[in-house]
């Protein structure tokens, strides 16, 4: 096994079961799994600039831009340098994808690849805790109380976009901006896709992928 550093990004819409992908190769591979989405909310709480000019735009109902989101995980991946690590939510777009590769050479891409009316089905079962961003499924990981998070017994949401009718809309923005993303890393080689409708099915290519590339820490039954 080279000892060189692995550097992996995960691409996938919501409601591909990305974040349930990036735990088990963490666990598995004891890789540092990087969330644009938990830097983000870390950000918030603790009020840092990043975190302030990012809000500006959310409570406007808007998009966090490239270039706020770009300085928040160009300063995560900095601290982080002698690390194995795994992205998950970034780059989103190919001008973040351009600024990743201004810091690092990405050896590693995965794209989960889910039909359409499967993610549709996902997304309006998901009830999220949103101080924390833990996310339930009605169907495969459901709260031990109906409408409370497991940890804090506070209640759960079901995020306006999550509603069916927003839904459609959501998959389609993620479709426009990753296209580019996923056709940079296919044509430098470096692109895995995995398809189904299941993640426990998809799971043992993307150990046997990972396997390849760095000694796992623990067996694949570990879920």
């Amino acid at each position: 096994m080279a000892s060189k550093l692995l550097r992996a990004v995960i691409l996938g819409p919501p409601g591909s079961g990305k974040g349930t992908v990036c735990q088990r190769i963490a666990q598995n591979f004891g890789l540092q799994h990087l969330s644009s989405g938990h830097f983000l909310r870390e950000n918030l709480k603790a009020s840092t600039e990043v975190g302030d000019t990012a809000k500006q735009y959310l409570e406007k109902g808007l998009l966090v831009p490239d270039h706020v989101i770009t300085r928040l995980m160009v300063s995560e991946l900095e601290t982080r340098s002698t690390q194995h690590w795994l992205l998950d939510g970034f780059p989103r777009t190919l001008v973040q994808a351009e600024a990743l590769d201004r810091i690092c050479d990405v050896d590693l891409v995965v794209s989960l690849n889910i039909p359409f009316e499967t993610l549709k089905d996902r997304l309006s079962r998901r009830w999220i805790h949103p101080s924390s961003g833990r996310v339930y499924n009605l169907d495969f990981n459901p709260p031990q109380v109906p409408g409370i998070d497991d940890v804090t017994g506070e209640p759960l949401v079901q995020q306006e976009d999550d509603k069916p009718e927003a839904v459609a809309a959501k998959l389609r923005r993620y479709k426009d901006a990753a296209k580019p993303v996923i056709e940079l890393y296919k044509s430098r080689g470096v692109l895995h896709q995995f398809s189904g409708t299941e993640t426990n099915k998809i799971w043992p290519y993307v150990y046997t992928l990972f396997s390849n590339k760095i000694a796992p820490i623990q067996s694949k039954e570990a879920y």
